[in-house]
């Protein structure tokens, strides 16, 4: 949650897997345990996060898929505009509307980019409270992910990963392999729902 320490927390989940790192492994965490850890997120029940018309608007074009919400409630869609910007997002869903025409996927997502693609929405099959929450896209992965490698002296990256395909939000060093990083996490082994995984290591056999 806002303000708990998230070296702690991984170094805590290490040692109750009983896990010890090498140099060349590659220390992954989830990017909303990260996002967490930085209070990058609203509780619904709370009422800080109100949505405005366009939003609601906005929110009613979204496709709806088995991974989540996505964009598709007015409050998620708030985040994005705030996240992202008004014309940016707008221009992202003039887009989209046209490569729908044409039978074309995922322009949207292509053109708001990586901040609109990480907010999640709540599901009832997370872990408590977000499961009444809508988590955001957690700030400086880059810089997260040195810290991580700098504290635990391996590599590290902060991943975006769900049952449908997943992002590379950060790593250190900088010249990791971003596409056979991706490639090695597309089975999302640290899971969905209650898995309560933060933290995953990649391993050269």
């Amino acid at each position: 949650m806002k303000g708990d320490n998230l070296l702690e927390a991984i170094e805590e989940s290490l040692q109750e897997a009983d896990a010890t790192l090498l140099p060349d492994d590659i220390l992954f965490v989830s990017e909303k345990a990260v996002g967490a850890s930085q209070g990058r997120y609203y509780l619904l029940d709370d009422g800080s996060l109100k949505p405005r018309r366009l939003a609601t608007l906005l929110s009613r074009f979204v496709t709806k898929t088995p991974g989540g919400i996505g964009l598709g409630m007015p409050e998620t869609m708030e985040c994005a505009l705030r996240e992202c910007g008004t014309p940016k997002i707008l221009f992202a869903a003039f887009i989209g509307a046209l490569g729908k025409l044409f039978g074309r996927k995922g322009d949207f997502y292509r053109i708001a980019g990586t901040k609109a693609r990480s907010i999640d929405g709540p599901t009832s099959g997370t872990i408590p409270p977000f499961n009444r929450a809508v988590s955001l896209a957690p700030e400086n992965p880059d810089g997260v992910s040195r810290e991580i490698a700098e504290h635990f002296k391996c590599h590290a990256a902060v991943v975006d990963v769900n049952d449908l395909g997943g992002n590379i939000l950060g790593v250190f060093p900088s010249e990791l392999d971003r596409d056979l990083l991706i490639e090695i996490l597309d089975d999302n082994p640290l899971g969905q729902g209650t898995a309560s995984t933060p933290v995953g290591i990649v391993r050269k056999a």
